[in-house]
């Protein structure tokens, strides 16, 4: 249970797809103009990510090395046939939204980069886990993108508008905004890891030395 708890935080904080690996701009830039919009795509492709892991895992010792990357395809294919048809019956609204995208998730590097690296490699839970961990990873980073798009372009979140039109940046509800917004996500994200990743080196420098130290080892952990 401690590895499939490893692959969730992995796929959210450690190698966000958004964020850290930086995967799947195609549709991180394109559709998310709105939250409802980027949180409906993540959660799209966490499903067909999770199921796809799952089932190709399951299938790893059957699939010959020749044919690998193309059977990987059809398995995600298939789902993600499947997906549609659920989200035209079901969310038809959410649908016309994503329009193409969503037949290209096939292709979306994130699921094929999982498949080859990690599920085909190892275990059924822990690549399940680590489809969902991606997966949420993904949904977080079009959310965030999205809600910061449509506030600053439109002056709403979710449809409820809080700001009036005679404030908003038209710009960032339109392709270039995507580019701005994700490169200030990215850059605020890089800061606080950059931080974090001083404080722990400034609590472990005296390396059990206290004497050379000018603060204790408490003082330091309270300060961090």
């Amino acid at each position: 249970m401690n590895k499939c708890v490893e692959r969730l935080y992995n796929g959210i904080i450690k190698e966000n797809p958004t964020f850290v690996l930086i995967l799947g701009m195609c549709p991180t830039l394109a559709v998310t103009t709105s939250l409802i919009n980027g949180a409906g795509m993540g959660l799209t492709t966490t499903v067909v990510l999770a199921l796809s892991n799952l089932i190709i895992s399951l299938l790893r010792k059957f699939i010959p090395d020749g044919v690998r990357m193309p059977a990987f395809i059809v398995i995600v294919a298939s789902l993600v046939t499947i997906v549609q048809f659920m989200l035209q019956a079901y969310l038809p609204t959410l649908n016309d939204a994503l329009g193409i995208y969503i037949p290209l998730i096939v292709v979306n590097c994130i699921i094929l980069g999982r498949a080859e690296s990690y599920a085909s490699k190892n275990p059924i839970l822990p690549s399940l886990f680590d489809g969902i961990g991606m997966g949420l990873g993904f949904t977080i980073g079009l959310s965030f993108l999205g809600a910061f798009r449509e506030i600053l372009g439109s002056g709403a979140i979710a449809g409820v508008q809080f700001i009036p039109d005679d404030f908003c940046i038209r710009i960032f509800g339109l392709a270039p905004g995507a580019f701005f917004v994700l490169a200030a996500l990215i850059a605020v994200q890089n800061k606080i890891r950059l931080n974090h990743g001083k404080k722990v080196k400034e609590i472990a420098a005296c390396n059990g030395q206290c004497g050379s130290c000018e603060k204790s080892c408490e003082d330091r952990k309270e300060e961090a």
